[in-house]
């Protein structure tokens, strides 16, 4: 059987894969939700979601370093594997090993397209046919409870030392504006690095301190008010606007929590 991954690469699978290594927190998370668990034989240290996987599985290492000794054992029918989370080096030392997945997710709809093609590989077509049609529900309740507000500004924290935001061309740009909020720093790519001087700093409505990759504390929102005394400043789960998959589930309701 010939499938194609985001990438738009083939690559053939002789059987329905059994025995997967999944490399991407969130995607591993949406393996068990499409009730594939059992299946499931190896994850990244930062597969957290469920709780109890990593003590169930073999951990192969992080997602930017993995040991392919451990990788190899396991004889994985299939690896999945992210574009952004996953290095190419890491890719191409797998590429002998077993057939290799990419996803490449930038908004919703390629969100939606990924658990389609799990729903293939796998042949999981209900359960993710469910979990498609939940996340679309639970989007067109927040569009429509948000649709006569006006969308505060917000500036999105990922990392200190150096300072750095997220920026456009991101999937935490498309969350935020699912969210009910505009990006201050849309105009600029990807992660830019910035100064607390920053003008556009000034003309936010809205701080977000994001829970990762940095993990951000009270300790940081005391730091940023010496700067802006009058901000609105808020630690937020990161999880929520940057892991894609059946985490999207609960997005839309935590983000109705941030209005509220």
């Amino acid at each position: 059987m010939t499938f194609t991954d985001q990438l738009k690469r083939e690559f053939q699978l002789k059987k329905v894969p059994k025995r997967i290594i999944s490399l991407v927190p969130s995607q591993t998370e949406l393996l068990v939700d499409l009730g594939l668990e059992s299946s499931i034989v190896g994850v990244t240290k930062f597969c957290v979601h469920p709780k109890h996987l990593r003590l169930s599985k073999k951990v192969v290492g992080g997602t930017k370093q993995i040991n392919l000794e451990k990788v190899k054992e396991l004889l994985p029918d299939i690896i999945l594997c992210n574009k952004e989370e996953n290095t190419k080096a890491i890719i191409a030392s797998l590429d002998d090993i077993a057939p290799i997945h990419i996803s490449d997710v930038y908004n919703l709809d390629d969100c939606f397209e990924l658990i389609e093609m799990y729903s293939n590989i796998f042949q999981v077509e209900n359960k993710a046919l469910k979990i498609i049609n939940d996340i679309k529900e639970q989007r067109n309740l927040l569009q429509n409870r948000l649709k006569s507000s006006l969308k505060p500004k917000v500036a999105y924290f990922i990392w200190k030392n150096p300072w750095m935001v997220a920026g456009s061309d991101t999937f935490i740009d498309i969350m935020i504006e699912e969210a009910g909020y505009e990006n201050a720093f849309k105009e600029e790519m990807r992660y830019p690095e910035i100064e607390l001087e920053n003008i556009k700093l000034k003309y936010t409505d809205v701080i977000f301190l994001s829970s990762e990759p940095f993990p951000f504390k009270e300790e940081h929102i005391l730091e940023l008010k010496l700067h802006f005394p009058d901000k609105d400043i808020k630690i937020v789960d990161g999880e929520m606007f940057s892991w894609y998959g059946s985490r999207l589930k609960k997005s839309f309701s935590y983000f109705e929590t941030l209005h509220n």
